[in-house]
């Protein structure tokens, strides 16, 4: 029997009033596959990773972690329609799930180690001792161990982003969602955040990320999908998408981030 993908995505769409932003799109990663999106500005990306977190609601379609359905009951009612989850049972399904943003979100108030602890122990409910132990480790994991105590105005806008990645895996998430994890950064501190990112696909980490690192994905991707216009115009392994592509609007593309 072939296992369910870890992520499955149905015929998806989101429209934000006139604007028809997901146009149908389907997607399935693979447990510990590495999936990365591709395309330009506006063509729907991030609004894809945010559906899977559930951040925001699909106009239409069904999101599936492991089979199960995401944001409504498994069985609809008589009349047809499906019935939402409550917030609590939401948030139980996007605790499997930890996203990392361009932006990089520490509360500048904390240090590096108090950033990392914060969820597992208001969200999780791990005692401190514990919490904190698991952040150093995890700071160390990201190269940061010697950081610590250091705030985010401290810290190099790199160092930030890991200290970002840090306290995603301190949920130990299921699923790791990235929106362009290095856009905010200067070109001489992407190559650290993506060796971070290397390091977890090499754990086998399930990921989708959101980039415009074409050379990462490249080398790291088990498959790349290219996005255009709301639609998943072309996907599979990178040596076809971005060695072979077919579509024009895809050649276009690569041409010009190349």
């Amino acid at each position: 029997m072939v296992a369910a993908p870890k992520v499955r995505l149905e015929n998806i769409h989101k429209a934000f009033g006139n604007l028809h932003v997901l146009r149908g799109v389907d997607l399935e990663v693979g447990e510990g596959e590495v999936c990365v999106l591709i395309g330009p500005s506006g063509s729907g990306k991030s609004t894809l990773l945010r559906c899977i977190n559930q951040l925001e609601e699909p106009t239409g379609g069904k999101i599936l972690i492991d089979g199960e359905l995401q944001g409504y009951s498994p069985k609809p009612l008589a009349d047809g329609r499906w019935q939402k989850l409550s917030e609590k049972e939401i948030a139980a399904q996007r605790s499997r799930i930890s996203m990392v943003f361009q932006r990089f979100n520490l509360f500048p108030h904390m240090t590096a180690l108090e950033n990392v602890c914060e969820a597992p122990i208001h969200v999780r409910g791990v005692p401190k001792m514990d919490a904190r132990a698991q952040a150093l480790e995890l700071l160390k994991r990201v190269g940061l161990g010697d950081r610590a105590d250091h705030y985010p105005s401290e810290l190099s806008g790199g160092q930030q982003q890991r200290v970002a990645i840090a306290r995603a895996l301190a949920m130990e998430p299921e699923i790791m969602l990235f929106d362009e994890p290095t856009s905010a950064l200067d070109p001489e501190l992407v190559a650290e955040v993506l060796q971070v990112l290397k390091d977890l696909a090499a754990e086998g980490q399930t990921m989708v990320v959101v980039t415009h690192e074409i050379a990462f994905a490249r080398e790291v991707a088990d498959h790349v999908v290219f996005m255009d216009g709301g639609q998943a115009v072309e996907a599979g392994p990178p040596s076809e998408i971005l060695d072979n592509p077919r579509s024009g609007r895809l050649k276009e593309f690569l041409a010009s981030v190349l």
